[in-house]
């Protein structure tokens, strides 16, 4: 008997080399001690006492005492019949017990279109929630809304004025206003709807403005002054107006642009609802109660450096506005509030210094702060002929999310967004993604699905029937190499899928898929699938029929369509 108080789990892996068997097992080694056994010793008497199974071909002990477990063929032949029967529940599991998780992405200020940086967040958070929740979590995917803040204030400002050029006034533009098109469109409805009713002189409105910095002055201190002089001279309801019409149309273009590309959410969280509701004022309290703020310049200033931040934060500014991270830490201790178990911000790359300060405050409220899992991505670089492409919303000079899906489809964007680590740069590669060719991986992948759709319809042009029960097909003649290493990659979809979404790693889905394309076009090249014996004919069927869902329920993972033609 072995102490249960003295046990290691051991582990069961597939075997690095095939030359080895299929999986290879670590218990003899891990039990040796507590057992007072040699591990080879062990090892052996372990084999001795498994029950004999048809599954299992042979067991052998390796090395210092790991055992090594062949499979039979009759193994792999039951995995087909059970990945058609399963269809698209294959590889789905209960690993996350309905536990529940919230997935925060994109998020990004409704200041301006999604560009194409945004893009591979949308695309790297909404695979990773599908991930969850194919083995398990409740997941409930939500946007976060900036809809309150400086930034909104820069854009209200920069349509007035757009709004007021239409009107005919002259006026020198700022140089921290957003100056992209979307923004005229914005002023153009307003003057459409309203004429001039919005209308003030030029003059009046840059009065005891700072200078801007193209004169001498201070950009940031310039685009201050004139939000304050929008807000004194429309008033409260007017600006609010302005404000509105801004902040809706970019909005509602953001959420159309992210359903088009296969994004949804259960929620878009408003940022100004916290505002209202009082629970940013309700946290500056409760870290004031608990000492951990304190008063200088005439801010207000959260220790986060008591939890190990590089540097304290301000959360009331010197002329009584909160600030951002004043709302991100109500907005966080509201998500653990609401009952979710974890809590995963999908933030871009330059975000990273931001993690600390909202661990910290999480602390600092008496909350858990490992229940969050912050997941930095890098922002695409976009080429076309090998020439990189800027992007710049303030500027008004970027590639929106909504060109790249038109021009390259949103199957390859999706698709090469989720090939690389997050935290690794990417390089989009255009011309690359809209190639018809096996360099491109998404048409690699498609392709092997239309190849198979195809071979199905030769069928029925031929009235060859296929078997409508999978279990009662012989597969002991498929005993090519191609079969075999067909087969032994198809059982390997629950493992790449699991360890996709426990890792938070779409793109080991995506290396996997790319093997299985392989795998079958390998197949495909080497073999016919019509033949004349009809035994063979239903197996070789079956087979790509199993390959067929698997790469349709890898794609629709990935949130890529599998056609059934090219």
């Amino acid at each position: 008997m072995i102490p249960s108080d003295s046990l290691t789990a051991p582990k069961i892996e597939r075997a690095r080399d095939s030359k080895h068997g299929d999986f290879a097992t670590n218990a003899a080694l891990v039990l040796a001690k507590p057992a007072g056994k040699n591990p080879r010793e062990l090892a052996q008497a372990i084999i001795d006492a498994l029950p004999a199974s048809e599954l299992v071909e042979k067991c052998d002990i390796a090395g210092p005492g790991f055992i090594n477990f062949t499979l039979s063929s009759t193994a792999y032949h039951t995995l087909i019949p059970t990945i058609i029967n399963q269809a698209d529940r294959y590889g789905r599991s209960d690993l996350g017990a309905g536990k529940k998780v919230q997935v925060e992405y994109v998020s990004a200020n409704p200041t301006g279109p999604l560009h194409v940086g945004h893009g591979r967040g949308a695309a790297y958070g909404s695979v990773v929630a599908d991930l969850l929740e194919a083995v398990g979590y409740q997941v409930h995917r939500e946007y976060y809304v900036n809809d309150a803040g400086r930034q909104m204030d820069i854009l209200a400002t920069s349509v007035w004025l757009r709004y007021l050029e239409l009107c005919d006034e002259s006026l020198t533009f700022p140089a921290n206003g957003y100056k992209g098109d979307y923004v005229w469109d914005i002023a153009a409805t307003l003057h459409r709807d309203h004429g001039e009713d919005y209308k003030v002189a030029a003059e009046t409105l840059f009065e005891g403005v700072p200078a801007d910095e193209p004169d001498g002055g201070d950009k940031e201190a310039h685009i201050d002054g004139l939000i304050q002089q929008a807000k004194k001279l429309l008033g409260d309801n007017r600006y609010r107006f302005v404000f509105e019409l801004g902040l809706n149309t970019i909005l509602d273009d953001i959420r159309d642009d992210l359903s088009l590309f296969g994004v949804n959410y259960e929620e878009w969280y408003s940022e100004r609802s916290l505002m209202e509701s009082g629970a940013v004022n309700q946290v500056i309290e409760r870290l004031r109660g608990s000492g951990h703020l304190y008063e200088k310049g005439g801010a207000l200033w959260f220790r986060s450096t008591d939890f190990g931040d590089e540097k304290d934060r301000v959360v009331v500014r010197d002329n009584g506005q909160t600030t951002y991270f004043a709302s991100d830490i109500a907005y966080h201790l509201d998500k653990l509030q609401r009952g979710f178990e974890r809590v995963i911000d999908v933030w871009g790359a330059d975000h990273h210094g931001y993690v600390p300060r909202v661990k910290a405050a999480l602390q600092a409220l008496g909350e858990d702060a490992d229940k969050l899992d912050v997941l930095l991505v890098q922002f695409a670089i976009l080429y076309r002929g090998g020439e990189k492409m800027q992007m710049s919303t303030r500027s008004g000079e970027f590639v929106t999310l909504r060109e790249l899906r038109k021009e390259v489809g949103a199957d390859a964007a999706r698709f090469f967004y989720v090939m690389r680590k997050c935290e690794q740069h990417m390089d989009f590669d255009l011309d690359l993604a809209k190639s018809q060719s096996n360099d491109n991986p998404v048409y690699y992948v498609q392709y092997a699905h239309a190849r198979i759709c195809s071979v199905l319809q030769q069928a029925a042009e031929q009235q060859i029937t296929i078997a409508s029960d999978a279990n009662a097909i012989d597969y002991a003649c498929l005993v090519e190499p191609q079969e075999e290493a067909l087969l032994t990659n198809l059982a390997k979809y629950p493992e790449a899928l699991e360890l996709s979404a426990l890792s938070e790693e779409p793109h080991q889905l995506t290396h996997y898929l790319r093997d299985l394309a392989t795998d079958f076009h390998t197949y495909y090249n080497a073999h016919k699938f019509l033949v004349e014996d009809a035994k063979l004919r239903d197996a070789r069927l079956q087979l790509i029929l199993a390959t067929r869902q698997v790469i349709r329920n890898g794609l629709g993972l990935l949130g890529v369509s599998a056609p059934e033609k090219m």
